[in-house]
């Protein structure tokens, strides 16, 4: 796999004629700047109950404006050299046409999280304080996170050309945008070595059994190296320093960026005991981005996340108070967050786990190619978030759009949804998943025990999936399917028997079992999560999961694909059909391209949904295995 940056290194060669490695992060710089015009169409307006509804052919999303509407946003990103510095973004919106109406646009609905209890469905207030016409009518932000095989900055700019003055009650829309950017770019670039491609850091007792991965991925070309747990913290590795486990890890994979080139990394390690707090085979971080509905959850993205746009490393604690990606009126982190290297986590807490894991990638990427199983996707869902003449069944609609996308692949679907009448418990699920597929995607409600949707229009109603202690009846041997899950909580792989011991010497018998927080019902205390459970299954399973560590969100209504879970699960799908068939490129692109769409919002929600998506799997793999 590596060997293969010949032509972006003769190209940026011929742009700046100099190459130099990592250690010329702090090099002198040279300035440049960019003027780009950008038209719009003129949009579409609707009026639908005293509403307007606005669409503009060039949205990449549609979001909050400033004052609460929903409007089209139009996400430019631009890629520079790493460690470019922006002097200054001008945004000015042009050609502006007014169009007198009658009503208001309709005010953008608040997300709702994908748990398994009762939701209401809110709207966002309206301040409706505008100061001039088109103020606060753009945002940019720049981060560093990885594009092919660089590292490189992403200057990302969200304009909003169309407003609502609610004094006049009238749109303006701007048909012309001009942009004006100045910025400084390093004169010796930063290039990244050409050594390994895939580092795997586990415990020194995990070693025999993950021998035979690292000899079959060397045997397929991805250059491997496997390290230690013992090596990083306190062994051979002398320079390599940080505050806790989880810190020392992270500088560990800087260095092995920065001296080998790998560009993924996978974690082989999860629970080992711990009753007060989880003790790790390797360690985790947890983001203290308190959304208001929980204080805390796992981010690996933490490890993925290496520098910030300056280069600097991303620690996710700028002002160091060992509080990780804080987000308050008064503690704001804001982490960089873009992926720098792919990270995938086997949250194996036995030899025999590890073991499973091993045979099962082995098999996938040796016996998948060229079989017709592969080419089958599964959709499982219902209608996420019902509603009173309300007919959008928001899971259902997103596997439709996953199935689409994979069609024009040669996919086919099978659509186990409520509203067919072909979901109706978890013997459809299992026998569907038994037949074999290469991807499923499952668009609901969860916790770490289960995870399950409401029939159509029906809010107290739920139909289950399979739970944690169901995945041993799937018997699709050797046909194992990548699985996407929107849904609370699956992922949540900190789970255990401990946790009775710790819930009840914090909330005490009354509060575990009889009284809030009830948290014998939150189901922390199961052996092993749903999402493991479903690819730790041997003889059957799936070969990787993506899924949520934290609560999962969603958009109700017909503003069900304008952001959140919804739209991140589809991505996945969009990324791969966009030629990202290694299971680690697909699930970065997914991330980063999320984050250029709504990270500039500053909405916690939208921080929020990037850190907990998580990747249980090799991020490796060779998505339908080597031909």
């Amino acid at each position: 796999m590596k060997k293969r940056q010949t032509a972006l290194i003769v190209a940026v060669l011929i742009l700046l004629n100099t190459f130099v490695g990592f250690s010329a992060i702090n090099a002198e710089k040279t300035s440049a700047s960019v003027s780009e015009a950008i038209d719009f169409s003129f949009p579409s307006i609707k009026e639908e109950n005293e509403k307007l509804v606005i669409t503009l052919p060039e949205a990449t999303s549609y979001g909050p404006s400033n004052d609460g509407y929903l409007v089209p946003i139009v996400s430019k990103v631009i890629s520079l050299p790493f460690k470019t510095e922006i002097k200054s973004v001008k945004v000015i919106f042009l050609d502006i046409t007014e169009i007198k109406t009658t009503y208001a646009p309709k005010i953008a609905t608040m997300p709702l999280t994908d748990s398994n209890e009762q939701t209401e469905i809110l709207q966002r207030e309206n301040d409706a304080n505008m100061v001039s016409l088109f103020d606060g009518a753009f945002s940019y932000h720049v981060s560093a996170g990885r594009k092919g095989s660089e590292i490189v900055n992403y200057l990302v700019i969200q304009l909003q050309p169309i407003v609502y003055d609610e004094r006049l009650k009238k749109v303006y829309s701007s048909n012309l945008v001009q942009i004006d950017i100045s910025y400084d770019i390093p004169e010796q670039i930063v290039t990244i070595p050409d050594e390994y491609d895939l580092l795997i850091i586990a415990p020194q007792d995990f070693t025999e059994p993950l021998q035979p991965l690292v000899d079959h991925k060397n045997s397929h070309d991805i250059v491997t190296k496997l390290v230690t747990m013992e090596e990083i913290v306190g062994g051979s590795y002398t320079e390599i320093v940080g505050r806790d486990d989880a810190e020392q890890v992270k500088y560990f994979i800087r260095f092995a960026l920065e001296n080998w080139g790998i560009e993924y990394v996978l974690l082989v390690g999860g629970r080992n005991g711990g009753f007060t707090e989880p003790d790790w085979w390797v360690p985790v971080r947890y983001s203290d981005l308190d959304d208001g509905n929980e204080a805390r959850y796992i981010s690996d993205l933490y490890f993925s996340d290496i520098y910030d746009a300056e280069g600097n490393f991303s620690s996710w604690d700028e002002n160091e108070n060992d509080q990780f990606s804080e987000f308050s009126f008064m503690k704001n982190d804001i982490p960089d967050m873009y992926p720098d290297v792919a990270v995938g986590r086997l949250a194996c807490r036995t030899k025999s786990e590890v073991a499973t894991m091993v045979e099962k990638i082995i098999t996938y990427e040796t016996t998948t190619y060229g079989s017709t199983w592969f080419k089958q996707f599964i959709g499982i869902s219902g209608d996420t978030y019902p509603g009173e003449d309300d007919p959008y069944f928001e899971g259902e609609l997103a596997t439709e759009v996953s199935s689409q996308l994979l069609s024009e692949h040669n996919f086919d679907s099978t659509f186990l949804w409520t509203s067919l009448g072909t979901f109706n418990g978890p013997e459809d699920v299992i026998n569907a998943i038994s037949e074999g597929a290469g991807f499923v995607h499952f668009s609901g409600h969860g916790n770490p025990y289960a995870w399950s949707n409401h029939p159509p229009n029906n809010h107290s109603g739920w139909i289950n999936g399979p739970n944690a202690f169901e995945m041993g009846d799937m018997t699709n041997a050797d046909k194992f399917p990548v699985v996407i899950v929107g849904g609370c909580h699956n992922g949540q792989f900190d789970v255990g028997l401990h946790n009775i011991v710790r819930d009840i010497l914090i909330y005490g018998v009354k509060g575990y079992f009889f009284e809030a927080p009830f948290m014998f019902y939150h189901m922390e205390w199961i052996p092993r999560c749903w999402s493991w459970s479903l690819v730790n299954k041997a003889g059957g399973g799936g070969i990787a999961i993506i899924s949520n560590t934290g609560l999962g969100y969603g958009i109700p209504g017909e503003e069900w694909n304008t952001g959140n879970g919804r739209w991140m699960e589809m991505d996945f799908f969009k990324s791969y059909t966009e030629g990202n068939t290694i299971l680690g490129q697909a699930f970065s692109t997914n991330l980063i391209n999320y984050m250029n769409e709504f990270y500039s919002n500053g909405d916690i929600v939208d921080f929020k949904i990037p850190q907990e998506w998580t990747l249980l799997g090799d991020p490796s793999l060779m998505i339908g295995g080597f031909e």
